[in-house]
């Protein structure tokens, strides 16, 4: 039998397209960058800057030389914190409604996202 690939996805991400993120666990532990795609059906994100990989391309029409590319790929959404900029460090979010709308603030700062 073999096993799942996916043990854990999370229902909702934390994390949305264009957030500042800062990478708690991993090879890339300490850096920071901006998130660039989600997927929330996987529970993975794409960040900027992390998770670089070689991929061997072959020539076709949009790279007729081919060759090596180097490319983010995703990572576990579980693996990056929100940066706060205000505050310089991670944060957790939190959601409240204000004005009728439901909004993400920091819990660090408290300042509204």
């Amino acid at each position: 039998m073999a096993k799942p690939k996916i043990k854990f996805v999370p229902n909702k991400l934390h994390v949305k397209t264009g957030d500042t993120v800062f990478v708690i666990s991993g090879k890339d532990k300490g850096k920071t960058g901006k998130v660039l795609r989600v997927f929330p059906k996987k529970g993975k994100i794409i960040v900027e800057g992390i998770n670089i990989i070689t991929k061997h391309v072959k020539p076709n029409q949009i790279n007729p030389q081919g060759g090596v590319v180097k490319r983010e790929a995703p990572i576990f959404s579980s693996k990056v914190m929100l940066f706060d900029e205000k505050a310089g460090k991670p944060t957790r979010v939190g959601y409240k409604v204000v004005d009728g709308k439901k909004v993400r603030y920091s819990k660090v700062s408290g300042e509204v996202l």
